[in-house]
């Protein structure tokens, strides 16, 4: 399966249930905005539903304030099909996916590796820099117009996806792509100062206290956080201090994996492990062995047990792709 069926199902099914990963970030995000105005430009109905909130930093994408918070009435939104973007396994969706309890055609557009190809008709393309590159063929497969905000969103998916553009998914095509969405006039550095530049004074001085905690394994070509939830329940804004810490694990000489342990507020065992690799450890296959997924330099997956065990087993587990 591929683009063609993807079009032909968006072309057959009139009302559509739209939802990405929990803890949403750039790429699910603007993919899904993207993808809601494709819908709307086909003259059909959709509707958004996430399990977690917009994270801080992404309110100024426009329409983000339409995507709902999956709650009691949720059960009562009405669609035929159920797209779910930027998603490697349908359960990554939270509870959304309990939404479709009538069994109904799901569509699967992501570019995850490890994507369990979970839909009634798949779209998985593993070496696309981003989802909202693939929303963008979309658009073009389909001989739909882009306007400044589905750009906006698909730039801001592209983006941040591809590490700023300088992670090895990002392609001459990628290039190609973003230099038609500029066209529509997207200033660039307010789009990066309100991802990456906004961050507010009390999480500026959590992020400081965390970096403080790092620990190195395996003589240094390690580097571990943890974020517990005694450091976290009292944060006022929801921004997702994840990227700031792995990104600033990656900066350190002589790290090949950064890996973060993140206590989940809303389960007293629950941990989210997230993995990034400079490029010669296959972190997808770490992550894939504890039941997670992602691609070979970026993955993730969600443990249950004391976080100290965790982090015990998953660096062994990665200490094994270092030899």
């Amino acid at each position: 399966m591929g683009i063609n069926e993807i079009c032909a199902s968006l072309k057959k099914y009139n009302n559509f249930l739209i939802t990405v990963h929990t803890s949403p970030e750039g790429d699910a995000l603007g993919s899904q905005l993207a993808f809601r105005s494709l819908i709307k430009k086909m003259g059909k109905q959709a509707t958004m539903v996430n399990e977690d909130k917009v994270p801080y930093g992404y309110d100024f994408l426009p329409g983000c304030k339409s995507i709902r918070l999956l709650n009691k009435s949720s059960k009562n939104i009405d669609f035929d099909c159920l797209a779910v973007l930027d998603c490697a396994d349908l359960k990554r969706t939270g509870d959304v996916y309990k939404l479709n309890k009538d069994k109904l055609p799901v569509i699967n557009i992501d570019h995850h590796i490890s994507n369990r190809n979970f839909g009634d008709v798949n779209w998985v393309q593993p070496y696309a820099s981003s989802c909202s590159e693939m929303v963008y063929r979309l658009f073009k497969k389909l001989h739909l117009p882009l306007d400044y905000d589905s750009a906006l969103a698909l730039y801001t998916g592209i983006m941040t996806d591809t590490g700023s553009f300088h992670y090895s998914n990002t392609s001459s095509f990628t290039f190609k792509v973003v230099a038609e969405l500029l066209k529509f006039g997207i200033n660039v550095t307010q789009v990066y100062r309100n991802t990456y530049e906004n961050i507010p004074v009390s999480d500026a001085r959590l992020l400081l206290k965390l970096m403080s905690k790092v620990e190195f394994f395996c003589q240094g070509k390690v580097v571990g956080f943890q974020i517990k939830k005694d450091l976290v329940k009292s944060k006022k804004s929801f921004i997702d201090l994840a990227d700031l810490l792995l990104n600033f694990g990656r900066s350190i000489k002589g790290v090949e994996v950064v890996v973060l342990f993140k206590e989940n507020l809303g389960n007293n065992c629950e941990v989210r492990v997230n993995l990034r690799s400079q490029g010669n450890v296959d972190v997808n296959k770490v992550a894939s062995f504890f039941g997670g997924g992602g691609h070979k330099p970026a993955a993730g997956c969600t443990l249950n047990g004391k976080i100290e065990t965790i982090v015990k087993k998953v660096i062994a587990k990665i200490q094994e792709s270092l030899t």
